[in-house]
């Protein structure tokens, strides 16, 4: 196994390095350290290397180990100076430095406005902060939302009003903030990966478009050939449905998928479809390999043929919005095309590290990206497991075989992305193979067919055929999909890993691979070992959710949403619509009770309500959810917990002549207004308060 160790790292170096280089990235996000600390290390780490290449050849040898640790170490420094540099809070001319509620700002469209349900949405960029007449310099991302009229609801933008449009404004930015929930999506971590720390909402009053437009020309570029390309398949593809499926396949357009069809391709494991990814690369490579090999045959026009494909890759990717998961596929499919022309077999392990590092090159937090994460992910599985599974079966047939290869593809690329789906989206689809047997050869043929339809747009008879034959496609791929999601247990759902569970599975799926495929028993007793600690990992948090015994009150908009909970059952109190609106209830409440592996029930151990008051594990609560009066002549009653929702009229002055209040929550139906009154009374009275759109939502541990 060392023989082979050493094998591997000798024909692919680079994977140390990008080892090394993602952990200082890693350790930049979560310790924080000051850039110096970082600067001293890349010195240390230079100063150490340069001082091994002064020693005698020999001795060089004898000190390998410590050069590795010092290039190590280099990389390492290089990959947190780069996070750090990334982390726009870091930038001395930041907005949260200067910004003051009340200022003008002026801010650039750095996309065109997309429409929502009740607003047009657009990232911006803020170049300047108006104070006492004067443009301060800012550097900072937000997103606006331009409203639409309430009445309506069918308000358009201003014509004027597009990519690189110059605004201005003074309504106070609002921080971006995670709901607070558990298990909830960290939506601010995820913003300040894009730069973007604040967001703004606006009416049509509230901006002015000032003249002149400030654009990026290869920006510009992209967004005006995206909009043509969305033209012609909005013109030649009938059917919502259809049409937004054909978009994100063809570039990544994914405003006008429908979310209820997104969840059926989630469900039973084929969104990686929707998704611009290696397959649609590969198809483009494959495409313009075969329409450029007649360049081949002249030794003039040869080099022409790399340049071309490469270029048709790129040009591609940037189309499709230069995502993580198709960026890494153009740099693999660069390296491939550029080892093909110089006659050059590299280490595909290589080819990947080398592509990984560029990528966090330029973004270090892709990182933290789910897409990146996963095509990495993917290609490696396929790249280890897809011959030993193609061989399982010989098939003379060469239409089966190309299916079943199709398949083996399939299925190699779900081995090692298993763990990592499971964590992220805390399902599997029991059927996938079932789902990808049709859809991912359907898929390709649909995309050749919009790239074909872009191409002979200019025949509008021909496009509208081959758009009402593209229509019929898509509308047999997208039934297929809902009739499978309708077969009972296609789907296990609920599931719950930690990310050292996730990397003990990983594990497992590695030894018992090489034990299986190199004959190597440390490859059995590491992939024992890992299932061993998981096991026991696994049994540790089941116990641990079996003993919890706490009152979750959730920060769900205008909602109320309380769960009493007992072990790993759970009764419900509040707003019963929230039981049923599907945004509500799998953004705001399902990741708490996935990540407490909560079930529910209608009546808890211990759970007793009677009217305005519940009685929990010793704990009583008081739901104010509309005016109270206490007759003051009786003892004060104990309230552990006073929940105040939606408008209710309260004096807390006379609340605690009746009542001695230990705890106040204010939930998110409470008016904010009225909230900010209620908190100074408590403070006045030194009642501690929550309020959960603030702190998001409030856990009460019971003993």
């Amino acid at each position: 196994m060392a023989l082979y160790t050493a094998h591997f790292w000798k024909k692919a170096p680079f994977v140390k390095l990008l080892l090394a280089f993602a952990a200082g990235i890693i350790l930049q996000l979560h310790l924080q350290p000051v850039l110096y600390i970082w600067l001293i290390l890349l010195l240390t780490g230079l100063v150490c290397l340069t001082g091994f290449l002064f020693l005698p050849f020999f001795s060089r040898f004898k000190f390998a180990f410590f050069t590795g640790l010092a290039i190590a170490i280099i990389f390492a420094a290089a990959g947190g100076i780069l996070a750090w540099n990334k982390d726009v809070r870091k930038d001395k001319d930041w907005l949260g430095h200067t910004y003051k509620n009340g200022e003008a700002i002026i801010a650039v469209l750095d996309e065109p406005p997309v429409e929502k349900t009740k607003s047009f949405k657009a990232d911006a960029n803020v170049q300047y902060v108006i104070r006492d007449g004067l443009q301060i310099p800012v550097r900072c991302r937000l997103i606006l939302y331009f409203r639409k009229d309430s009445a309506s609801q069918t308000d358009s933008l201003p014509l004027q009003l597009s990519y690189g449009s110059k605004i201005i404004f003074k309504n106070p930015l609002q921080e971006i903030k995670n709901s607070g929930n558990p298990g909830g999506f960290d939506y601010k971590r995820y913003s300040l990966f894009r730069g973007i720390t604040y967001q703004v909402f606006l009416k049509r009053d509230e901006y002015e478009i000032i003249p002149g437009r400030t654009v990026n020309p290869a920006k510009q570029v992209i967004y005006s050939t995206r909009q043509k390309v969305l033209n012609i398949l909005r013109k030649n593809i009938p059917g919502p449905k259809e049409l937004g499926l054909a978009e994100a396949l063809l570039i990544g357009y994914k405003d006008d998928l429908d979310q209820s069809l997104v969840q059926s391709y989630t469900n039973t494991g084929v969104v990686h479809i929707i998704a611009i990814s290696g397959l649609h690369l590969g198809l483009i490579y494959w495409l313009l390999a075969l329409l450029l090999k007649p360049l081949t045959r002249n030794k003039k026009t040869k080099w022409l043929r790399p340049l071309l494909i490469i270029t048709g890759l790129w040009g591609f990717s940037l189309l499709a919005g230069a995502q993580p998961s198709v960026l890494r596929s153009a740099f693999m499919f660069s390296f491939i095309v550029l080892g093909e022309t110089f006659s050059r077999k590299t280490s595909i392990y290589n080819t990947m590290a080398v592509s990984a590092f560029l990528l966090l090159c330029i973004n270090p937090y892709g990182l933290w990206d789910v897409g990146f994460q996963l095509s990495y992910a993917a290609v490696l599985s396929i790249i280890i497991f897809m011959r030993p599974i193609y061989n399982w079966f010989y098939i003379k047939n060469k239409a089966l075989d190309f299916i079943w290869k199709l398949n083996a593809v399939t299925l190699a690329a779900q081995i090692l992305t298993i763990p990592l789906s499971i964590y992220h989206f805390h399902q599997f689809p029991l059927l996938f193979f079932l789902t990808n047997f049709l859809a991912v050869p359907l898929s390709s043929i649909i995309l050749l067919g919009e790239i074909l339809l872009c191409c002979i747009s200019f025949i509008p008879a021909a496009a509208m055929l081959l758009g009402k034959a593209l229509f019929w496609l898509i509308w047999v791929m997208n039934t297929y999909v809902e009739q499978v999601e309708l077969i009972p247990g296609s789907l296990w759902d609920g599931l719950q890993i930690s990310i050292s569970q996730v990397v003990l599975l990983i594990v497992f799926t590695a030894g018992i691979s090489y034990w299986l495929m190199e004959k190597q028993k440390q490859g059995l007793y590491w992939g024992l070992a890992s299932l061993f600690l998981f096991t026991i990992f696994r049994t540790a948090s089941f116990i641990k959710s079996n003993q919890q015994q706490k009152i979750i009150v959730y920060n769900v908009p205008q909602k109320t949403a309380i769960d009493f909970i007992s072990g790993r059952k759970f009764q419900f109190v509040g707003d019963s619509d929230v039981l049923f609106e599907g945004f509500a209830r799998n953004f705001h409440l399902k990741p708490s009770r996935i990540l407490l592996r909560l079930s529910r029930v209608y009546n808890v151990q211990g759970f007793q309500q009677e009217g305005k008051f519940i009685a929990y594990k010793g704990k009583h609560i008081m739901l104010a959810g509309e005016s109270i009066s206490f007759d003051t002549s009786f003892t004060k009653q104990t309230i552990d917990l006073l929940i105040i929702s939606k408008n209710p009229r309260l004096y807390f002055k006379n609340l605690v002549t009746a009542l001695d209040i230990k705890q106040v929550v204010f939930d998110g139906s409470a008016p904010a207004w009225k909230v900010n009154y209620w908190k100074k009374d408590c403070d006045s009275l030194k009642i501690p308060w929550h309020d959960v759109s603030m702190k998001g939502a409030f856990v009460m541990k019971i003993n």
